[in-house]
């Protein structure tokens, strides 16, 4: 039996750029940090010759193509993995679909654990490259790069998303009294539903491919406001770096009229009332998580909990995917 993990995420800047069709043209760049929410994949070699795969749903095939879900049936391909005498079963501390980046943890931790049963040796760099390939190459999703990366290497990291597809990985220079106090003060709310990344992301995605003035001037002043957010990360200003995510929020809402609606608005504008210096929602938008950073969380999360929103606390993670256990 061998169980992987991989860490849910959290983008503190530069988010968007990250997606091919913008960062092919001008480059991007996205500050993320990986959370102690994660994705496990169990992989159990059974008696039977069928394969078994357990998610949120069950399926019992004996071959590849049979497959219903995409990203294993991808996988097991890419891993070079015949469809039999496999039993595979995921499981997450968060749902889908709520802005933390789990179908780049589910998939990073299922190929993980296909390489680990192969016995092959895969660096980190090619296991997120792997992940990317077949979410947007294999599939053709309309998503970024950056949730496979953070997944694998975990951390709090910059990636810079070149135009050649190449990707450089640098952890963020912060200092340990800046990093205790981030984690400490980084805040994150329930909005109580999940909700599909994919129209939202297509619509970027199509509108920047046509080189859309709106959306990608709106992404260059996103990759400006990560650039700075480094800075002031590096440099232990945690102030600025609130309020540079609050305009980041504000101009992230201009992308889609789904983008937001008019209760995260209200729970939005209610943190900011009660300590919270700044915030936006986690992922492409619609639903998830409301991030904030705080001094006065006792006064935030007393409100928050009055509005019916539930906080789930977080930590850092610096592992990225990793074998749990082999047996």
């Amino acid at each position: 039996m061998i169980i992987t993990r991989s860490p849910l995420r959290i983008s503190l800047g530069g988010g968007g750029t990250d997606l091919p069709s913008y960062y092919r043209e001008f480059g991007g760049f996205v500050i993320s940090a990986a959370i102690d929410k994660y994705v496990y994949i169990t992989l159990h070699q059974t008696f039977f010759e069928d394969l078994i795969i357990k998610y949120s749903q069950l399926e019992r095939v004996k071959k590849l193509d049979e497959i219903q879900h995409p990203l294993i049936r991808e996988a097991l391909r890419l891993a070079d993995q015949e469809a039999s005498y496999l039993e595979i079963t995921s499981m997450s501390d968060i749902p889908a679909g709520t802005g933390l980046g789990s179908s780049g943890s589910f998939l990073t931790a299922l190929l993980h654990a296909l390489h680990i049963h192969t016995k092959t040796i895969v660096p980190k760099q090619q296991l997120a490259e792997q992940a990317c390939h077949i979410e947007i190459d294999q599939l053709q999703e309309s998503v970024g790069k950056q949730d496979q990366y953070i997944a694998t290497f975990g951390g709090i990291t910059c990636f810079e998303f070149c135009p050649d597809d190449t990707v450089t990985v640098a952890p963020l220079k912060i200092s340990n009294e800046t990093l205790a106090n981030l984690e400490d003060n980084l805040v994150l709310f329930y909005t109580g539903y999940t909700r599909s990344a994919s129209e939202i992301l297509r619509d970027q995605d199509t509108r920047s491919k046509r080189r859309d003035s709106a959306m990608v001037d709106n992404l260059h002043f996103v990759k400006k406001l990560g650039y700075e957010s480094k800075d002031c990360l590096e440099a232990g200003d945690l102030h600025a770096f609130a309020e540079i995510m609050h305009t980041h929020w504000e101009h992230k809402k201009r992308r889609s009229d789904n983008m937001s609606n008019d209760l995260i608005d209200g729970w939005y504008d209610l943190a900011r009332a009660n300590g919270a210096l700044g915030g936006k929602l986690i992922g492409a938008g619609g639903g998830g998580f409301l991030m904030f950073y705080s001094e006065d969380k006792t006064r935030l999360r007393h409100a928050m909990r009055e509005a019916g929103v539930r906080e789930v606390r977080m930590r850092f993670d610096f592992q990225g995917t990793m074998l749990v256990t082999q047996s």
